[in-house]
């Protein structure tokens, strides 16, 4: 009896272990597939604002990056409780909720852009640890899971900077090219995330580095540097995982194919970002000849920013092409370039005005500081309550321009 039970335990998990790695997101020539060979177009958006914090989505002018945004809230209120605002930040600004409205509007899937800090000890968003980190996209896999939404894991902010702007949280310079120690942080991180969620059915895959190379730095120098770097942590990725897609971008913010030679690997996915073009098939006609020369899938992760007319032109081009995509981004404050937006709080222009200020010293900071703190406070958590999703309010146009339906 023992032994029978042992053997249909034993044929149980082996079941269940190929049943998981059928469930995975494949591809087949120019088709991203299903785990049952069906061809599956990526629609859905970026979880911005959430993990990596972007200065223009608070509306400040100059004070771009999560750092700098950061360093501007302990300014204001101080380093104890700048902590206690981004872990109420974080356990607000995206919830199960959303997951569940983005699934209900007929998204398939989402792209995460995270910061590589959340799976160091480095201190970052208030915290610190890998564990923290690891909770928060448990978390988030675990709700995707439960709507059935595919997740795209995007490092967009990595160790020293690849793109060398405000997007990376970099110190103005792609120093991750040139710094070896840097390079090794990348690679583990990724790593350690494949080692995590090589069996997890709900990832569809990892988007190695978020627009690299910014088109304002010797692009002669840094451009030659990036597949042999995306080979690397490549090779590492496949030592722990092979089941999941690998996401490439191109140089210059996602838009430079012509770095890129013949693939090296049977699951990549090469990806593009496009902003403030035209709608036309001209605009995309390189990525469409690099398709049909490799034979390998293209998908637009962020586009987006725009009016609704745009918005609807651009994505009915790329349904056109069979190019999945992710428009950019799902929320955002007083603004209707998004899926939902949410109202600027009463007082939040003192916190912009000192954030956007010039503070050449200590003397500058002491009279830029609003005199009324209360006000101060009291806006920063209206902040985090109007971000709440029972708060947000739905962009329709925007909505229906991508196909989807609005949910109220």
């Amino acid at each position: 009896m023992k032994k029978l039970l042992f053997f249909l335990l034993l044929l149980f998990n082996i079941c269940n272990s190929q049943a998981q790695v059928k469930g995975f997101i494949s591809v087949r020539g120019k088709e991203i597939i299903t785990a049952d060979g069906k061809p599956f177009q990526i629609k859905g958006t970026n979880l911005g604002n959430w993990l990596v914090p972007e200065g223009y989505m608070f509306r400040f002018n100059n004070t771009p990056s999560p750092r700098l945004i950061n360093q501007a809230f302990t300014e204001l209120i101080g380093p104890e409780e700048v902590k206690v605002f981004w872990k109420k930040y974080l356990g607000n600004y995206i919830t199960q909720e959303d997951i569940h409205y983005l699934k209900s509007i007929g998204c398939n899937s989402l792209r995460i852009p995270f910061h590589y800090k959340l799976f160091t000890d480095e201190e970052y968003m208030g915290g610190r640890g890998e564990a923290r980190g690891f909770q928060i996209m448990d978390n988030l896999i675990n709700w995707c899971k439960k709507e059935g939404l595919y997740l795209l894991l995007d490092m967009h902010c990595a160790p020293g900077g690849q793109t060398g702007d405000n997007i990376d949280d970099s110190w103005g310079h792609p120093f991750l090219f040139d710094d070896p120690a840097s390079r090794k942080i990348f690679i583990d991180v990724w790593v350690k995330l494949a080692k995590r969620y090589q069996k997890e059915t709900t990832i569809l895959g990892y988007d190695l580095l978020n627009e690299p190379i910014a088109h304002f730095f010797d692009t002669t120098h840094f451009n030659p540097l990036l597949e042999p770097l995306y080979k690397e942590v490549t090779a590492a990725i496949r030592a722990v995982d092979k089941n999941h897609l690998i996401f490439l971008g191109g140089a210059q913010w996602d838009s430079n194919f012509r770095i890129f030679g013949k693939p090296f690997d049977n699951k990549l996915v090469y990806t593009f970002h496009k902003y403030w073009t035209p709608t036309t098939v001209d605009v995309i006609q390189d990525y469409l000849a690099f398709r049909d020369k490799y034979q390998v899938p293209i998908y637009c992760g962020e586009t987006g920013e725009n009016n609704d007319e745009w918005v609807k032109s651009f994505r009915i081009l790329l349904d056109e092409y069979r190019i999945g995509w992710h428009f950019w981004p799902y929320k955002k404050m007083d603004n209707k370039a998004g899926f939902v937006d949410f109202v600027k709080p009463e007082g939040f222009e003192k916190i912009q005005d000192y954030a956007d200020s010039v503070k050449n010293n200590f003397e500058h900071m002491r009279k830029l500081r609003p005199a009324d703190m209360a006000a101060v406070r009291k806006s920063l958590d209206l902040f985090l309550e109007n971000s709440k999703f029972k708060n947000c309010r739905p962009n329709t146009g925007y909505i229906q321009a991508l196909g989807f339906n609005r949910k109220d």
